[in-house]
């Protein structure tokens, strides 16, 4: 038992390893414009598979229980965002002003899909409305994240997104989902018979995680944070988890909720998505630090799965336990 509650997240992993590869092998020369136009097409097929995947009836399903899916949106895309603004008033001593536009980021990216729903199943919650707000969360997170970044980071002087990287956004990330969700008729069987296309998701994310890092290092970013700044993200990302695991419940429990309801808002409304968030950042932040961007994601997105994972365990314990107790 305690080994498949921990296993081995060997995603994550080759994550990590493209981080430190490129930190010390970056790719550089002809080999970075390669690597560039690598990732672009690889955002591109990226892209293209979430929109074949993805039925625009399993974000518009179920809608008869509005109040749980726009509890979960409002959370993800509203309290999120606020929470970030807040966070990048921190000063200096607290964190790095290098990674405060990361930290934002990370609170204007959608959902997790997968992940979501099977916390949400193993805690013994709502799963049909896990499935319908976390397919809203995704559907929607391709327009309103990068609108937010654009309204939040240009606004606040975290970061710049100019209409170079709106022009990008369409044509690597809009234009592809969307074709992708037009193809369906012919794309959408095939997508969910082949398990292994998962395989190429992550194999791109990766990609993509190497080359900003790449990027980053030619530029120095290792010269602009410390070990104690990497600490001090860490600690920051653990408080703002925690902050909404909390915040989601409460709420939950206060307008009414049931049990199953409020986990349902709690892991759909606390989780945020690396395999859209990573690749959103390279064409949003084009020019800029980006392997800092993206540190942050990276660091949450471990600091969700180990701290849902827990919970979800511990709520399925007391689920089993209750009706022993009645």
């Amino acid at each position: 038992m305690a080994t498949r509650r921990f296993k081995v997240d060997y995603f994550l992993l080759a994550i990590i390893a493209a981080a430190v590869v490129a930190s010390f092998l970056p790719a550089s020369g002809v080999g970075a414009t390669a690597l560039s136009w690598a990732t672009k097409v690889a955002i591109f097929c990226l892209f293209f598979l979430y929109g074949a995947r993805l039925h625009p009836r399993e974000a518009l399903a179920g809608l008869k229980h509005w109040r749980l899916h726009l509890t979960i949106l409002a959370f993800t895309f509203v309290a999120f965002p606020l929470l970030g603004l807040a966070i990048a008033q921190l000063p200096a001593t607290v964190i790095s002003a290098a990674l405060i536009p990361g930290l934002l980021y990370v609170t204007l990216c959608p959902s997790t899909v997968q992940s979501s729903i099977n916390f949400t199943s193993i805690a013994h919650g709502n799963v049909a409305g896990a499935i319908v707000s976390a397919s809203a969360s995704n559907l929607l997170g391709v327009f309103v994240t990068p609108l937010l970044a654009i309204a939040l980071m240009n606004t606040s002087g975290q970061a710049h997104v100019g209409f170079g990287a709106i022009g990008d956004l369409m044509l690597q990330i809009l234009l592809p989902f969307i074709l992708g969700q037009l193809s369906r008729r012919w794309t959408a069987d095939f997508v969910a018979r082949h398990k292994k296309l998962k395989l190429f998701d992550q194999a791109s994310i990766v990609l993509v995680v190497y080359s900003a890092f790449s990027e980053g290092v030619r530029e120095g970013i290792w010269t602009m944070v410390s070990v104690p700044d990497i600490v001090a993200l860490i600690v920051v990302c653990l408080v703002m988890l925690a902050f909404m695991l909390w915040l989601t419940w409460f709420a939950a429990r206060r307008l009414k909720f049931n049990r199953a309801d409020a986990i349902a808002i709690q892991f759909c409304g606390t989780k945020k998505s690396l395999a859209t968030g990573l690749p959103m950042a390279t064409v949003l932040f084009v020019g800029q630090p980006i392997g800092l961007i993206m540190l942050p994601l990276m660091v949450f997105h471990q600091a969700q799965l180990m701290a849902c994972s827990w919970l979800a365990t511990r709520y399925a314990r007391e689920a089993d336990a209750a009706p022993a107790v009645g």
